[in-house]
């Protein structure tokens, strides 16, 4: 099977089929996630919570985010990979070039970063040299501390106004793929049908383009608090590949998520 493109993507979004996504940090998972047709996997720096053990985002640092890329790409024939550039790693344009080109070389096709308006010139200059991006809006965790906490974003007006200029802005930018987190279902869809590109939803309603889940959650088995936009796919089936294909299956068919994975 060819690989996925971003131009397959753009198409699916153009024909109204749902686009599957999840975290992958090994080359174990990313052998099930490939085989199982998921369009995106995603070397998060989540990683840091279910991997490392930490209570943020915050620790992952570029090396990190480039071993476990590494590992992905050595099994993953199929599906598109997307590598976050981690916390402070593009505080200005000259360092977001330099770690997006290591994560790039290590196997990723595309590179996610947090951010609305002051990321758009970076993201320009990355996709000018050629490095494809996914905007991240809503909740952003590497934001945490500035947000107060892992927060609903969006529920007041003019909260929403700026996500949505700034998800506009990003796509003048040049980004091809954008991840919303965490943001009133309405708001969701209002940015999901005002963006020629996918728009890429966690705990953002069934009305966005597709679905992102990190695998832990997915299968509940992370450690700790599990958020109210996941949902325990292995329970219902007891068996990892099939739980991979539920989801699948339920994303594709907007059973996913549900109401109450969602917020209002």
């Amino acid at each position: 099977m060819p690989r996925i493109s971003v131009s397959h993507l753009m198409k699916m979004k153009s024909e109204h089929q749902k686009i599957t996504c999840i975290t992958a940090y090994d080359a174990s998972f990313a052998t099930i996630f490939d085989q199982a047709g998921i369009q995106v996997l995603l070397i998060g720096d989540s990683l840091g919570m279910v991997l490392q053990g930490h209570d943020s985002t915050l620790p992952v640092t570029v090396d990190d985010i480039k071993y476990h890329t590494t590992c992905v790409a050595s099994c993953a024939k199929s599906a598109l990979i997307m590598a976050d550039l981690p916390f402070m790693s593009y505080a200005n344009a000259e360092q977001a070039y330099a770690n997006s080109a290591i994560l790039m070389r290590a196997g990723a096709q595309m590179v996610k970063l947090e951010g609305g308006e002051w990321v758009a010139n970076t993201i320009q200059g990355l996709v000018e040299r050629g490095v494809p991006v996914c905007g991240h809006l809503g909740l952003t965790p590497q934001s945490v501390n500035v947000l107060g906490g892992y927060k609903v974003q969006g529920r007041q007006q003019a909260q929403a106004d700026k996500l949505l200029s700034d998800a506009l802005l990003l796509e003048k930018s040049g980004i091809q793929l954008l991840v919303l987190e965490c943001v009133p279902v309405a708001l969701a869809e209002r940015i999901t049908n005002a963006l020629q590109v996918p728009v890429i939803g966690i705990g953002a309603g069934a009305q966005t383009d597709g679905q992102i889940l990190v695998m832990h959650d997915a299968f509940g088995i992370s450690a700790g608090f599990c958020p109210k936009f996941s949902k325990n796919f292995l329970l219902e089936t007891g068996d990892i590949r099939g739980a991979v294909a539920l989801y699948k299956k339920q994303v594709e068919s907007s059973e996913f998520p549900a109401s109450e994975h969602c917020f209002y």
